[in-house]
């Protein structure tokens, strides 16, 4: 059973109340579990270091915004996670590699205060492996127009919320067809993200001799209803002062299948190639691996 270290945010225990992970924890009244009703981030730890908390704490509290829910300040956090990283490292014993993932709720139903916590626990064993092999996609739609998140803010589409009941059917259905992810599409034919991940494409001119000379990375935009992605923003600073081009969107199917590279980036699975999508091979093999071994390497030094 993998260890879970769980911290709980809790005004009567300024650095967080730890708790038996393996023991109720939750009113079944909470309303993140009836309802699906909070937000969550979810941030990755490396030999020791928490990457990206400043961005992941932000994007916390703006899609609690979102949701009209109020939740701790970052130092609250911090201290929460500062308790659940030593917790873990003292019944585990290493920090090499830790995922941990911070909740908010609505709370209990008719209590009017969030419940809110800290989880740190290793990440899947397939994480790695795809970040290190790759994936296979298909395209899915998702069955909104590409300007809906303008039209209709309520359906919250770049908040990341506890609502993730539809991504996971996504998943569930490329791995019937034999695919790891799956990369969403508007009904107007725009590409948008994948369930638990940013989309970036490449496009490299190389010269004669095979060596790049020019490099453009492209994102979708970000006002077309999707998640703004913490480990995109970081990568693409990383990428301009690398001397990368950098663009956002409209894409199509099209521009990714004919793009020299294109990966899906999240906080745990990090830079992870897409070698096919929809069944057809994307980019040339050498090529794919040393514009990811470059984007890489600039992404763990800035995040």
């Amino acid at each position: 059973m993998t260890q879970t270290v769980l911290v709980f945010l809790d005004p009567a225990y300024p650095d967080g109340r730890v708790e038996d992970a393996s023991r109720p924890t939750l009113y079944a009244t909470d309303l993140g579990v009836t309802r699906g009703d909070g937000v969550f981030e979810t941030l990755l730890v490396l030999d020791g270091h928490v990457r990206k908390l400043p961005a992941h704490l932000a994007r916390l509290h703006s899609s609690a915004r979102m949701l009209e829910l109020g939740v701790p300040e970052h130092d609250v956090w911090e201290r929460a996670i500062v308790t659940a990283l030593a917790e873990y490292q003292r019944t585990v014993g290493v920090l090499d590699e830790v995922v941990v993932r911070l909740v908010a709720t609505r709370g209990v139903e008719g209590e009017h205060a969030p419940t809110c916590w800290v989880a740190a626990f290793a990440p899947a064993h397939s994480a790695k492996r795809q970040r290190e092999e790759g994936v296979d996609v298909v395209l899915l739609d998702r069955g909104y127009d590409s300007d809906i998140a303008e039209r209709a803010p309520w359906l919250l589409l770049g908040a990341k919320t506890l609502s993730y009941a539809v991504n996971m059917a996504a998943l569930r259905y490329a791995h019937s067809q034999g695919a790891d992810d799956v990369i969403f599409t508007s009904s107007d034919g725009q590409v948008l993200e994948g369930p638990t991940s940013t989309v970036l494409v490449a496009h490299a001119e190389t010269d004669d001799d095979g060596r790049v000379t020019a490099k453009r990375l492209v994102t979708p935009q970000l006002d077309s209803g999707i998640l703004p992605g913490t480990s995109q923003g970081a990568l693409f600073a990383a990428a301009k002062q690398a001397g990368w081009e950098l663009g956002y969107g409209p894409l199509e199917p099209e521009d990714l299948f004919d793009a020299d590279a294109v990966w899906l980036i999240s906080s745990v699975r990090l830079l992870t190639p897409v070698n096919h999508l929809d069944g057809k091979p994307i980019g040339e093999p050498s090529l794919v691996r040393t514009l990811t071994e470059e984007l890489a390497g600039l992404f763990d030094r800035i995040a």
